[in-house]
């Protein structure tokens, strides 16, 4: 029976592996640092942060699909008016918020991009900043970007003074992936041979 598992898990990590690295490079180039790509989205993003950091109406709806749908980094979901709504309605006219894009995938007429934010609000009257990451699917629409997700993460800040607590933990699991055909068992019902 060994004999026969370990032929057919390493054909299967062979194949997957092709499989994935030839769907990464064939379909989806990630375009990193400088590329046009990435200048072009990250105009897109500086117009989107200027709209919200201006309360400019319009300039969210040139940004935003019809179709949008926002994921905040605490799990609120929103649509486009929603969202417009909610930031002609804040009360806190100081806020700022700032997108920076990191990686930009082309799908043809539609680009993901991935990078960090920050948005800077009050809480009870003493400023805040809230830092994090964000996933942005736009469509190419009439030759303009419009946003159609947008989905963003919080980055976890623990202990006093906001500052990321490091702790250093092991994972108690016994190998690194559990494939139920392969992984080890004390209750064995096949005898050894």
């Amino acid at each position: 029976m060994k004999a026969v598992i370990l032929p057919v898990f390493a054909a299967f990590a062979f194949v997957s592996g092709s499989l994935a690295a030839q769907s990464v490079t064939s379909t989806a180039p990630v375009m990193t640092a400088e590329s046009p790509e990435i200048r072009e989205l990250q105009r897109v993003e500086d117009n989107w942060a200027n709209a919200l950091n201006q309360r400019d109406q319009y300039g969210l709806e040139l940004v935003l699909s019809p179709l949008f749908v926002n994921i905040s980094g605490r799990g609120d979901v929103s649509t486009r008016d929603q969202s417009i709504v909610a930031l002609i309605n804040e009360p806190d006219k100081s806020t700022v918020t700032d997108l920076h894009v990191i990686t930009v995938r082309m799908l043809g007429d539609v680009a993901v991009a991935n990078g960090t934010y920050s948005y800077v609000h009050k809480v009870n009257g003493t400023p805040e900043t809230e830092k994090g990451v964000f996933t942005h699917v736009f469509e190419r629409l009439h030759g303009n970007w419009v946003c159609l997700n947008a989905q963003r993460t919080l980055l976890r800040e623990d202990g006093p003074g906001g500052k990321a607590a490091k702790t250093k933990s092991k994972s108690q699991a016994e190998l690194p992936f559990h494939f139920p055909l392969f992984s080890k068992s004390d209750k064995s019902t096949t005898p050894n041979q």
